[in-house]
C-alpha cells in the first residue's frame, strides 16, 4: 500500500511526519480517555444515582478532553497539508531542475503535453497522498492497537472479535486495489494523451487551418475527452465500491461486537461499565480503517502519478555528464574530434560513426551534407546535450567531458535555425546572453547584429514587449536578435546551425553581413544547406550517414567532383547560390 519512492520523500521530512503521526496517535488516546470518563459519568449518574455535583470535576475533565481532541485533530490536518506542500514544492523543483539539465535531446523523447501534465497535475495529485492517505495509514496502524490494549484489559471476547475482523478490511483493500490500479493507470495515460494532443493542436493550428482540418480536431478532442471521462468514471466506480465494501464490513463488525456485548450483559457475564466502554470504543476501533478506505483512491492516484514522475527522473537520453575541471577564460579556442561516435535512443539510432577533425583557433569549419547526415549532432555534442558513445572531443587539449558544463557553455555562442524568444522585452531577450548586461552593451550588440534599426521602429524600442516565441517579429528579425545575443555573449566559439535557412533574399543578405562580423577572429562551426557562407570557410566537411565523405576547401571539393559538387549543383539549380 506504500510507494517506495514516495515513502523516501516523506522520510526526508521526518520531523513533520513524526509530528503528524504523534498527533494522530494522540487523537486515539483522547478517544480512549473520552470513552472511559463518559462511561464513569453515565455509571455514576444513572446506576449509582449520584448528584450532578459529584461528577462536576469529571464533566470538566471530559470537556477538556473533547477540546483537546478537537485541537489535536485540527493541528494534525494543518501539519499534514504543510507536509504535503513541502514535499510537493521540493519534488517539483528537483524534477524541473533535472529536466532542464537534460537538454533538448533528452526531452525530445517525451511529448511536451505529457511533461506539462506531470509537472502540474502529477505533482498536485501527491497532495492527497501525503495530506490524507499517509497520515490515515499511520492512524490505521496505531489507533486500533491502542484500543485493543484498552479493551483487552477488561473484555477478552470483544478483543478477539476485533482482532479477527479488523484484518478483513486491509484484505479487501488489497483485492480492490489490484482492480483500481489498472484503472488509475489507464486514466493517467488517457489524460496524458489528451494533454499532448491538445498542445499539438494549439502548436499546429496554422497547419490545420491551411489544410482545412481545424474543425475536425473538435471531434478528436471530444472523443479523447470522452475516453478520459469514461476512465475517470471507472476509477470512481471502484472507489465507491471499495467505500461501500469497507463501510459494510466495518458496520457488520461493529454490530457483531455490540450483539455479543449485549447478550453477555443480559446474562451477567459483563458489567454495564465494561460493556458501555467497549461499545463506545468499537466504532473508534474501526473508524481509522474505514477512513483509510475512503482515502484509498487518493493513495492509488498518488502512486500512479509517482510512477510517471519517477520515470522522468530516470530520463537521461545520453546527455553528457558534468565535469569537474574549470574552463579557464580564453580568447583562443582550438577543438579536435578524435574518432567520435554518437547515437540517439539509447544507442538504437546511430548518428555519427567515427568522425575526426582538427580546428585551430580562429578557423571556420563548414559542415554540409544531406538531411540526417549527423550535422546537428556535432553541435549537440559540443553543447554537451549528448554524450559521445566513443571517442574524444578536445578543447585546447582538455577533454570536453571533464569540463564544467556551465563554464564551458559561457565560451560557446549558439545560433540555431529557429531561436526561441521568451515573453518579455526586446532588451530582456538580448540581455539573457549575459549575467548582468548594461543597456549600452545590449544596444551595441544589436547594432553589430544589424537589429538596431528595426528595434527602434518598434512601438517602445528596446522596451517593447514581445510575445512567447516572438510572434510579432518576422523570421529575419528573430534571427538578428539571436545574433545580437551571440555578440553580447562574445564567446570564442560560435556555432551556426542552419541559422539562415528559410529566409528571403533581403533577410539573408543582412544576416550574411552580421555573420561576417560575428565570425571575425572567432573559431566557428557552420552547419548549413546554403553554400554562400560555406564557400568562405577555411575547411569544409561533407557528412553522409554519420561519416565524413569529403573534406577540404571549396575549390578542392569542387574539383574532386564528389558529393559536395552534387550539393553545389543542386543548390545552383534551385537558385540557392551564385555559382
Amino acid at each position: 500500500m506504500l510507494q517506495k519512492e514516495l515513502s523516501r520523500e516523506a522520510g526526508k521530512k521526518y520531523g513533520l511526519l513524526l509530528m503528524v503521526t504523534c498527533l494522530g496517535v494522540g487523537s486515539g488516546i483522547f478517544a480512549i480517555a473520552q470513552a472511559y470518563y463518559l462511561t464513569q459519568v453515565i455509571a455514576s449518574l444513572f446506576l449509582s444515582r449520584q448528584e450532578l455535583a459529584a461528577v462536576t470535576t469529571t464533566l470538566w475533565l471530559l470537556g477538556g478532553i473533547a477540546v483537546g481532541r478537537a485541537l489535536v485533530m485540527y493541528w494534525e490536518g494543518v501539519l499534514a497539508f504543510t507536509l504535503a506542500a513541502a514535499i510537493k514544492s521540493g519534488l517539483r523543483q528537483r524534477l524541473l531542475h533535472h529536466l532542464l539539465r537534460q537538454g533538448p535531446v533528452s526531452l525530445a523523447q517525451y511529448p511536451a503535453g505529457e511533461l506539462v501534465n506531470v509537472l502540474s497535475e502529477g505533482i498536485e495529485s501527491l497532495e492527497a497522498y501525503f495530506a490524507n492517505y499517509l497520515p490515515q495509514l499511520a492512524k490505521a496502524v496505531c489507533i486500533p492497537v491502542l484500543i485493543l490494549l484498552a479493551v483487552g484489559a477488561i473484555d477478552l471476547t470483544s478483543t478477539a472479535i476485533m482482532l479477527v475482523t479488523a484484518p478483513l478490511i486491509p484484505v479487501f483493500m488489497v483485492l480492490i486495489g489490484k482492480m483500481a490500479e489498472r484503472r488509475n493507470t489507464r486514466q493517467w495515460e488517457v489524460l496524458n494523451s489528451l494533454s499532448a494532443h491538445f498542445l499539438d493542436v494549439l502548436s499546429g493550428l496554422t497547419t490545420l487551418k491551411l489544410f482545412g482540418r481545424s474543425l475536425e480536431q473538435i471531434a478528436v478532442i471530444a472523443r479523447v475527452s470522452k475516453q478520459f471521462r469514461e476512465a475517470t468514471m471507472d476509477v470512481l466506480k471502484v472507489a465507491f465500491l471499495s467505500a461501500l465494501a469497507l463501510e459494510l464490513l466495518a458496520t457488520i463488525s461493529t454490530a457483531l461486537v455490540a450483539v455479543t456485548v449485549g447478550l453477555r450483559l443480559v446474562y451477567g457475564e459483563i458489567t454495564f461499565t465494561q460493556a458501555f466502554f467497549v461499545l463506545l470504543l468499537a466504532p473508534e476501533y474501526y473508524l481509522p480503517l474505514r477512513m483509510l478506505g475512503s482515502q484509498f483512491h487518493a493513495g492509488m492516484s498518488g502512486k500512479t502519478a509517482a510512477a510517471a514522475i519517477y520515470r522522468l527522473f530516470e530520463l537521461t537520453g545520453g546527455r553528457a555528464s558534468d565535469g569537474l575541471i574549470p574552463m579557464p577564460p580564453t580568447r583562443q579556442l582550438a577543438l579536435e574530434f578524435r574518432d567520435v561516435h554518437a547515437a540517439y535512443q539509447q544507442g538504437k539510432r546511430i548518428a555519427l560513426s567515427g568522425i575526426s577533425f582538427v580546428l585551430d583557433p580562429g578557423q571556420h569549419l563548414a559542415i554540409v551534407g544531406p538531411s540526417g547526415a549527423g550535422k546537428s549532432t556535432v553541435a549537440a555534442l559540443l553543447l554537451k546535450f549528448l554524450e559521445p558513445a566513443a571517442g574524444q572531443i578536445l578543447i585546447n587539449g582538455q577533454r570536453l567531458q571533464e569540463l564544467k558544463s556551465d563554464e564551458w557553455l559561457r565560451h560557446v555562442s549558439y545560433v540555431p535555425q529557429r531561436p526561441h524568444l521568451f515573453q518579455g522585452t526586446v532588451a530582456d531577450n538580448i540581455g539573457m546572453a549575459c549575467p548582468d548586461p548594461r543597456f549600452e552593451d545590449i544596444v551595441a550588440a544589436a547594432q553589430a547584429a544589424g537589429a538596431h534599426n528595426f528595434i527602434m521602429g518598434l512601438p517602445r524600442g528596446y522596451q517593447t514587449e514581445i510575445g512567447e516565441g516572438g510572434r510579432e517579429l518576422s523570421g529575419g528579425q528573430r534571427q538578428r536578435l539571436a545574433i545580437a545575443r551571440a555578440f553580447l555573449q562574445d564567446a570564442p566559439l560560435v556555432i551556426l546551425d542552419e541559422a539562415a535557412r528559410g529566409l528571403d533574399v533581403n533577410s539573408q543578405a543582412l544576416l550574411d553581413e552580421a555573420f561576417a562580423r560575428l565570425l571575425a577572429g572567432r573559431t566557428a562551426i557552420i552547419i548549413a544547406h546554403r553554400l554562400t557562407t560555406v564557400r568562405q570557410a577555411d575547411k569544409i566537411m561533407v557528412l553522409r550517414d554519420g561519416r565524413i565523405m569529403e573534406a577540404g576547401t571549396h575549390i578542392e571539393l569542387l574539383n574532386a567532383a564528389g558529393l559536395y559538387k552534387d550539393l553545389v549543383t543542386a543548390s545552383c539549380g534551385q537558385g540557392g547560390v551564385v555559382c
